[in-house]
């Protein structure tokens, strides 16, 4: 039975919320940014005591967030208006003897602008035990990471393909018109359904598996937190496992995706892929694509040790790798790894752009090193640069003034010699967005030195030509597609 999240149970939980300032800023303010950090790593004692004088808010959180049972008097104090029974009855509460346990996971979640609240199973934590097949995730690592991978350029009409307990769609309330969410599992509908009526957001909601509910449409924009986990074809748990086999999950959404995009229509996702030995993995996940008429960029966040990413997933869902459940699942899944040659499993993002142009652009990056800037506005804006370099050819590169942004460094390392100092590295930096860095030669360096918006670029290469002995027509030929490389990445801009 699935749990029924009325309109009226929503309405009323949200009164309540609202009234016990149970929201993201509420909540932080209530436990205080050391508490409030000690619960993000798993440790809730320093919350619980800071919720003691805390009134109807504490027992909210003590209620949902730190999984405690409660006084029944202090849970109808906390949920005025709020039928218990009906409560019961739709899983947002549980009897504990003579107390009252969450039955659901209902947290705050908020981004720069505002707080929602999410409605998701309870983790295995929460559970003590593992959890069950058709446990509907709450919010997590990997959908944070992908709102904020996602551009939030307005659209029109918008798709979270495999919605789960509907984060996604959340996030693009912000920015889309209207908004389809579609999954396979009837549970993570239904839980999906109660988050969209508790926020007062309007979205259609679909079931049915992968673009099955979506024959003749298309979006302007398309995201999809897939069931990336990748090993032996079986379903474990709906929110992580597809049944198809390694990465073919990851390679379906990719090469379907585009023909549900309008024309300029953008599709993010996050996704998995194997390192087979032998066989490069850009050339593996390019390999995904449809022929023609789609702009790709693969980002290669992590790549994991199959032995640790195996006692990962299975801690993930609750299960201890020393049991003897534990241990048959390992068996079953590196043999399967073995088998198929598999030396680690990639994970990172995917920006497609359905476009008529004869040229497609096709980039597989390894982007492991840190950096703090969402990949969202990233991705829009490479997509933008990768128009502009499209419609212009070398010889209209050649007549555009560069600059290049503040952000940007030129780093040297040099090593000592018998007269001073030779320069052995030199590192064009950006120091904002993915951090890029490209190495440069003395004579690039020196070219990049007169990008100030004063010179077109072929007056700047006739220039360094003659000042330094060159021949330009040999230069001319070296410089462009530098610059190309350069301006994909926005370590130079047009004027």
């Amino acid at each position: 039975m699935l749990p029924d999240l009325s309109t009226e149970l929503t309405t009323r939980l949200r009164e309540a919320f609202r009234a016990a300032d149970y929201d993201a800023d509420g909540v932080v303010d209530a436990l205080g940014p050391q508490a409030h950090a000690a619960l993000g790593r798993g440790e809730p004692e320093a919350a619980r005591r800071m919720t003691e004088d805390s009134g109807a808010l504490g027992t909210l959180i003590r209620l949902f967030l730190l999984g405690d049972a409660e006084d029944e008097r202090a849970v109808r104090a906390a949920l005025p208006g709020v039928d218990l029974d009906d409560a019961i009855k739709a899983e947002v509460l549980r009897g504990d003897g003579d107390r009252l346990r969450a039955g659901l996971d209902i947290r705050p979640y908020g981004d720069d602008e505002d707080s929602w609240w999410v409605i998701a199973d309870l983790d295995s934590d929460q559970r003590g035990g593992p959890v069950p097949a058709d446990h509907v995730l709450g919010v997590g690592h990997a959908s944070i990471s992908l709102a904020r991978a996602t551009s939030r350029r307005p659209v029109d009409t918008l798709l979270d393909l495999g919605t789960g307990c509907g984060v996604q769609a959340l996030h693009a309330s912000r920015h889309a018109r209207r908004i389809t969410a579609t999954d396979l599992s009837e549970r993570a509908l239904a839980l999906a359904r109660g988050t969209f009526r508790i926020n007062e957001l309007d979205v259609e909601l679909r079931q049915g598996e992968w673009f099955g509910p979506l024959r003749g449409r298309r979006f302007d924009q398309v995201v999809c937190n897939p069931p990336f986990v990748v090993g032996p074809p079986r379903v474990d748990y709906v929110y992580r496992d597809s049944g198809l086999a390694g990465d073919d999950a990851s390679a379906l959404v990719v090469r379907q995706l585009p023909a549900f995009l309008n024309e300029g229509g953008v599709g993010q996702l996050l996704a998995s892929w194997l390192h087979r030995r032998g066989e490069d993995w850009a050339d593996r996940v390019s390999g995904w694509l449809p022929r023609g008429g789609v702009d790709a960029w693969f980002v290669q966040r992590d790549v994991a040790d199959p032995t640790l990413y195996v006692g990962t997933w299975l801690r993930d869902a609750g299960v201890d790798p020393r049991s003897a459940e534990g241990r048959a699942k390992a068996s079953r899944w590196l043999d399967w790894f073995a088998e198929n040659d598999v030396e680690g499993i990639g994970f990172g993002f995917v920006t497609l752009r359905r476009t008529e142009e004869a040229h497609a652009e096709v980039v597989c990056e390894d982007l492991r090193h840190a950096y703090d800037d969402p990949l969202g506005p990233e991705s829009a804006a490479w997509l933008d640069r990768v128009a502009w370099l499209r419609a212009r050819s070398n010889a209209d590169l050649l007549a555009t003034r560069f600059t290049v942004p503040g952000t940007v460094l030129l780093e040297e390392v040099s090593a000592p010699v018998e007269d001073g100092w030779s320069s052995v590295v030199r590192r064009l930096h950006r120091t904002d967005g993915p951090g890029w860095q490209h190495e440069l030669d003395e004579t690039a360096a020196r070219l990049l030195a007169g990008f100030r918006g004063a010179l077109p670029l072929e007056d700047l290469v006739t220039l360094l030509a003659y000042a330094h002995d060159l021949d330009e027509e040999a230069l001319t030929e070296a410089v462009v597609p530098v610059v190309r490389e350069l301006v994909r990445h926005g370590m130079v801009v047009p004027a």
